[in-house]
């Protein structure tokens, strides 16, 4: 599959339980920390949008824990994304760099609060037009 914002990192040992895999809640940090980097990617600032006003927020997951990531693994996090009414649905779906095995699949959908209120924000909207 294609995606268009791929991101390497690597799994540190106390994200690990007693299983010696990562816990899952970890794979929650992973792809938000790939869509703050897609932002930055996009030329926008998730603590700037912030102080001006206009949060971000997730709404819905839908998680599917495919293989698990274990203690040096290193691993590909990676991103599509579509807009559906005020949701923008990011695709993010997480590799074993080793052998390319999927090990996580997600669907997380965000919305965004203007000034606390739901609204479009025009700002988004521009960052991610090329890809929407």
């Amino acid at each position: 599959m294609d995606y268009i914002f791929t991101t390497r990192m690597m799994v540190r040992d106390y994200e690990c339980d007693i299983e010696g895999i990562v816990n899952n809640a970890n794979y929650l940090h992973y792809a938000e920390h790939t869509r703050h980097l897609f932002l930055q990617k996009c030329g926008l600032s998730f603590a700037e949008m912030h102080r001006r006003g206009v949060d971000a927020v997730v709404a819905r997951m839908n998680l599917q824990f495919k293989t698990p990531l274990r203690c040096d693994d290193e691993f590909l996090s990676c991103i599509n994304l579509k807009k559906e009414g005020l949701r923008y649905v990011f695709y993010q779906d997480i590799y074993r760099a080793s052998d390319n095995k999927l090990c996580f699949k997600g669907v997380i959908d965000l919305v965004c609060l203007v000034d606390g209120r739901l609204a479009h924000s025009k700002e988004y909207d521009e960052a991610f037009k090329e890809f929407l």
